[in-house]
């Protein structure tokens, strides 16, 4: 047994030896309850990102609010954007969606760097608590308004060491070909909108009801009850790469990438890049989405008026309600041997998301400038959201399943790094939904959807082919 299967038979023993509950290693329901808290934090944060800019933080900068580094900022993507042949001044809402796509691009960017620092330096664990930290210092920061910019960056950087990280380590409770690998995904990220779920209820309505200081404030204190479960039940956790080498003599990290493996890093890099897309269209939920829910929809049920925020809870809501039940339809399909592929699987993903704008094509028509029912958005969101099933959780396991062991962590940043360029593109594309027609711009959304999917699924077999092993 050479050094690299004697680290895989630590992990396995590590991981058996803590048992299991409901068919999988405990060690799962620790990340589970560790992603949930961070994820309750990030899009606590991200459902009033949107609406603090273009109801607050832009406006009063542009009025003189001192705001660090904010000249500087609005200066760079003016000047950016002139170089696609957009030289007006951008409106609030324009430049808030730059910000926004920079933000969330960025986000997805950092993990990268992260998980090559983890592979190398840290391990998993150290990134996990590093970044963990980070991200707590930066919501708290965001309750000055004067430190936007700042606490932003701490989010950046913290997320970059925190999420490949906590992903990688549910691949590592698994052996190489459990067919729980998928399943295992597919709970975590359940786990994840969990958090999802709640955070616009918590953060979302103090923000909008008591002050915007409230909930960020909120989400710090998530992030915090996220580090405080990772690090009481880290006993349950198999130990990482690093905690392996040093266990061992595995000299795995200096050997010479192999033809398979270019392959099969090369397969990746080609569906990051179609990934591009689908973030692209997806994220118009936290940006022009949420300006539909707040503008256009109404929110008073029996006399009450409900903050806009609570829209972000339809796709984790939906996400929680269907992900067993998907499951359970995959497990069947496996039995029959009818069961789509990664890839297929993905394609199917970004079909249902281009095909879930039309929904809102017709509601553009049926409501113009007026306000209308709310079920647009919840028919929308919905059919995307089973897009986002297909293809998200099948992104994560399929990193575990193709990656070369010894370079995970970082594989796994560069599948968020398709986020960063998606993020990005969300955010410029939002800008133009206050030009175009309204009817005109969810047409480009489900164009760039369908498109996606096609290229998934007209890829399959020659990447199966390259990869050489079921994907």
């Amino acid at each position: 047994m050479n050094g690299g299967e004697t680290a895989v038979a630590v992990t396995e023993q590590a991981a058996a030896a803590q048992g299991e509950w409901f068919g999988h290693p405990k060690g799962l329901y620790v990340l589970f309850l560790t992603e949930m808290w961070e994820r309750f934090s990030y899009y606590g944060m991200r459902a009033l990102l949107v609406l603090y800019m273009t109801k607050y933080l832009i406006l009063h900068a542009d009025q003189g609010m001192k705001v660090f580094g904010y000249a500087a900022v609005h200066a760079f993507i003016q000047w950016f954007v002139g170089l696609f042949g957009v030289h007006d001044r951008l409106s609030v809402q324009a430049l808030s969606s730059q910000i926004y796509g920079l933000y969330t691009g960025f986000v997805y960017f950092t993990p990268f760097f992260g998980g090559i620092l983890a592979d190398r330096v840290f391990g998993q664990r150290k990134s996990v608590y590093i970044g963990g930290v980070l991200m707590a210092i930066g919501h708290f920061l965001m309750a000055s308004q004067r430190l936007f910019f700042l606490a932003l960056l701490f989010l950046i950087l913290g997320n970059g060491c925190f999420k490949p990280n906590i992903s990688t380590q549910v691949g590592n409770l698994y052996p190489e070909g459990d067919h729980r690998r998928d399943s295992a995904f597919t709970i975590f990220y359940m786990g994840i909108n969990l958090g999802a779920l709640f955070s616009p209820l918590v953060c979302g309505t103090l923000g909008q009801t008591i002050g915007w200081d409230w909930g960020f404030g909120a989400a710090g204190v998530g992030m915090l009850a996220g580090l405080c479960i990772y690090h009481f039940s880290r006993h349950l956790l198999p130990p990482d790469r690093i905690m392996k080498k040093a266990e061992s003599d595995d000299q795995a990290a200096e050997q010479k990438i192999t033809a398979t493996e270019w392959k099969a890093i090369g397969s990746l890099i080609f569906l990051c890049i179609i990934n591009i897309v689908f973030w692209a269209v997806y994220e118009q939920q936290g940006n022009t989405l949420q300006l539909w829910a707040d503008q256009h929809t109404r929110w008073t049920f029996f006399g009450v008026h409900l903050p806009s925020s609570w829209y972000q809870t339809f796709n984790p809501f939906f996400i929680i309600l269907f992900a067993p039940l998907l499951d359970k339809f995959w497990e069947r399909q496996s039995a029959r041997g009818k069961e789509p592929s990664s890839v297929t699987k993905m394609g199917i993903g970004c079909v249902l998301l281009g095909g879930a704008f039309p929904i809102m094509i017709l509601a553009s028509k049926v409501i113009g400038q007026g306000q209308g029912s709310l079920l647009w958005l919840v028919s929308t969101t919905w059919l995307f959201t089973m897009g986002e099933l297909y293809l998200s959780p099948i992104g994560l396991s399929f990193v575990t399943k193709v990656s070369p062991a010894r370079m995970v962590s970082m594989m796994m940043g560069m599948w968020f790094l398709s986020s960063f360029f998606g993020n990005y593109l969300a955010g410029f594309i939002g800008g133009f939904y206050g030009v175009m027609t309204k009817e005109a711009f969810f047409t480009l959304l489900t164009a760039l959807g369908i498109g996606a999917g096609l290229i998934f699924f007209a890829v399959n077999k020659p990447l199966r082919k390259a990869i050489g092993h079921d994907i």
